[in-house]
């Protein structure tokens, strides 16, 4: 199996990426990864990784001279370089080169390239972005994260049906619990558009929990919930912020006394897992669904251990062939 990495994505340099591809190469015998970017900048870089001998021949390098800044429109952008990492990787993809591309560059040229090279599943009217979230139980899914900010009924109950298939694989889950966010459970809650949603999950054969709140998503009783870009954006940046301004807020609590130190002592192993739980890291990168082959989105400071899990992450929709599944529940779970 080989995967398409974006070497140029990302906001510290080839040189987390590349251990980060590294690293899944040590943990996958049987994979190969093809790094995108400048042909010469990227072979001098993996020359100075002590370890790049023991993987000699599955670390390949394709030469992809341009990249996307985070400034610039992906409308724009992309049809006017052909030639950068996000273009090259998605073509390897489409010329079955390569199995999957993953990127952590810009998420908006990373979506529109794939719809541009690869097309949409059959009864996919818009792809977009999932992504797992720590619960106090198993990981839940989110979905869409930022991909369509403006969304109609039948656009997200195609997006729990690609959750729901992708969720299945990922966590080796039969029947996933759905539940839609809205405002409040009841099912006369929200807009226009969670209600009219609301009536297609509640005929289809998923396995609809209803209406959500906020405060439930991360109770452990759910593992897709689906909502707009708009929405989903919003929830996900929160969660990360919340996430890290918590760990700071219990750095200073635990650095105003000196019984709160010896303290901290005696249970930092328990902080040491709660850390790893939330850590994003662990749960490599965000799958577009709906796009006519694979593709992974990467957060812009993924650890190299993320780019890792991604890189795996990727392998394994590939391996379990996600998008046959999707096209297949699209056909199954048809509205009444």
């Amino acid at each position: 199996m080989k995967i398409a990495l974006d070497a140029m994505g990302g906001d510290q340099g080839p040189e987390l990426l590349i251990d980060g591809a590294l690293l899944a190469l040590r943990r996958n015998k049987e994979l190969s990864i093809i790094l995108l970017g400048p042909e010469n900048l990227l072979k001098e870089r993996i020359a100075q990784c002590a370890d790049s001998g023991n993987v000699a021949g599955r670390l390949l390098v394709e030469h992809a001279p341009e990249t996307v800044t985070m400034e610039e429109s992906p409308v724009e952008a992309n049809p006017q370089k052909k030639d950068s990492t996000i273009m090259r990787g998605f073509d390897l993809v489409k010329n079955g080169q390569a199995d999957a591309m993953v990127s952590a560059g810009h998420s908006g040229a990373t979506m529109a390239a794939a719809i541009r090279k690869l097309g949409r599943l059959e009864g996919v009217s818009r792809p977009g972005i999932a992504s797992l979230f720590p619960t106090r139980k198993t990981p839940v899914m989110l979905m869409d994260i930022g991909a369509n900010v403006d969304c109609r009924p039948q656009h997200l109950f195609q997006f729990a049906v690609m959750a729901s298939s992708c969720y299945a694989l990922l966590q080796n889950k039969k029947n996933p619990r759905v539940g839609l966010l809205s405002i409040g459970s009841e099912p006369g809650k929200g807009n226009a558009l969670i209600k009219e949603t609301h009536e297609l999950l509640r005929q289809s054969n998923l396995n609809f929990v209803g209406n959500v709140e906020g405060r439930d998503v991360y109770g452990g009783e759910l593992d897709v919930v689906v909502c707009d870009g708009f929405v989903g954006n919003i929830s996900l940046k929160i969660s990360e912020g919340l996430a890290e301004a918590a760990m700071h807020m219990l750095k200073d609590e635990i650095m105003k006394s000196l019984q709160a130190k010896i303290g901290y002592l005696l249970i930092r192993k328990a902080f040491a897992a709660f850390r790893k739980r939330v850590d994003y890291a662990e749960y490599g990168g965000a799958p577009l669904l709906g796009i006519n082959g694979i593709g992974i989105i990467c957060h812009g400071s993924s650890s190299s251990v993320a780019i890792c899990n991604a890189i795996g992450e990727a392998a394994k929709l590939v391996e379990n062939k996600v998008n046959d599944s999707i096209v297949q529940s699209l056909r199954q779970y048809t509205t009444a």
